[in-house]
């Protein structure tokens, strides 16, 4: 399979040419080519094939978390050094792998927009191909996150010139909360202490929902406290086709993490949803957050549902709206989500992850 990634290098040119337009310009005026979470690998081909490779092809080869069948996180493409000419340098997410004996340890490096934009080009710098495969192994989670939030910020980015106004100014409205949403969300309905506004598409449909209850204490913050909620909010405002038909989380398949939101702490919960007494159901992601002045719990969440297409871009897409919520007293502006690396980073930065 690494083998084949070889030839797909030959096919840049011609994403090259099918970049989009409008883009934000690099230091060279060029803008960026290549597909949403689409990673163009710089690396020896001898060491690609040893198991200081096998190590970065395993980690970008990681299936997406959260979603009913299997889906890899990037879609990669290797060089090499030779090969990494002006034409590849308009790939819009790059990793180099950079092993000399003049370093003294491994550590990361990253630059954006240096020959097109929006680029985000990671270096894996090492002194040599045995402390290369161990500070990737150890930095999985790292580089995925890192790669992952590089294009929900280019989201954003995009959210932030066109979304859904009608949502937001709801949303604002109902929980003095501001949030940005894709705009072909246009289908809305209106609870209590509740919003969802969807597509209403037969198939690739994408949802957003926005509730808010009474904070209580910290056990608010736990799966069974989230899962409990969830189920009691979706049960009044989320029912199926026919009487006695409600959206159900499936809490076997229901994972939560802590995240840093807007410079606070949240509770991230992804899994599977699925409706009571029919054969539907698909992913979700939810965020919890505190809302201090009001003592509230704001939970925001992005489900979808997607039977006969592949879920991963439809999720991670509505997924980025979750970042730029701002609840009152936020003290950070805009929404850019942090990489989660440093300029310049020489430990492994996955534990407890």
């Amino acid at each position: 399979m690494r083998k084949q990634l070889f030839y797909l290098s030959l096919t840049i040119v011609a994403i090259a040419l099918s970049a989009c337009s409008g883009g934000k310009k690099g230091v060279f005026g060029a803008t960026s080519s290549g597909r949403a979470y689409e990673i163009l690998v710089v690396v020896d081909p001898a060491m690609w094939e040893r198991p200081a490779g096998r190590a970065l092809y395993d980690v970008l080869d990681t299936d997406v978390p959260g979603l009913p069948q299997s889906e890899r996180s990037f879609r990669m493409m290797y060089t090499s050094p030779a090969n990494y000419d002006a034409t590849l340098k308009l790939i819009r997410n790059i990793i180099i792998a950079d092993v000399q004996d003049i370093y003294t340890q491994p550590k990361f490096k990253y630059a954006k927009d240096v020959y097109a934009a929006p680029q985000t080009i990671l270096t894996i710098q090492a002194p040599d191909e045995a402390s290369f495969e161990q500070f990737v192994t150890e930095n999985k989670q790292t580089i995925i996150d890192f790669f992952t939030r590089a294009e929900m910020n280019r989201q954003i980015t995009q959210l932030e010139k066109k979304h859904n106004d009608y949502v937001t100014t709801k949303v604002k409205s109902m929980f003095d909360c501001d949030v940005w949403v894709p705009a072909e969300l246009s289908s809305t309905k209106q609870g209590e202490n509740f919003f969802w506004a969807g597509t209403n598409a037969a198939t690739g449909d994408q949802n957003f929902v926005i509730y808010s209850f009474p904070y209580k204490d910290k056990n608010t913050f736990t799966k069974e406290y989230f899962v409990q909620m969830r189920d009691s909010v979706m049960k009044a405002n989320i029912p199926g086709a026919r009487e006695g038909m409600y959206m159900a989380t499936d809490s076997l398949m229901t994972d939560v993490r802590p995240l840093n939101v807007q410079g606070e702490y949240a509770l991230e919960a992804r899994g599977l949803w699925r409706m009571k007494g029919d054969f539907m159901g698909g992913p979700f992601v939810s965020h919890m957050r505190l809302d201090p002045v009001n003592q509230r719990i704001i939970v925001v969440e992005a489900f979808i549902y997607s039977p006969d297409k592949l879920k991963r871009n439809l999720m991670r897409q509505m997924e980025a709206s979750l970042y730029t919520l701002r609840v009152p007293g936020d003290k950070q502006t805009g929404a850019e989500i942090p990489l989660g690396v440093t300029k310049e980073q020489s430990k492994a930065t996955d534990q407890g992850k």
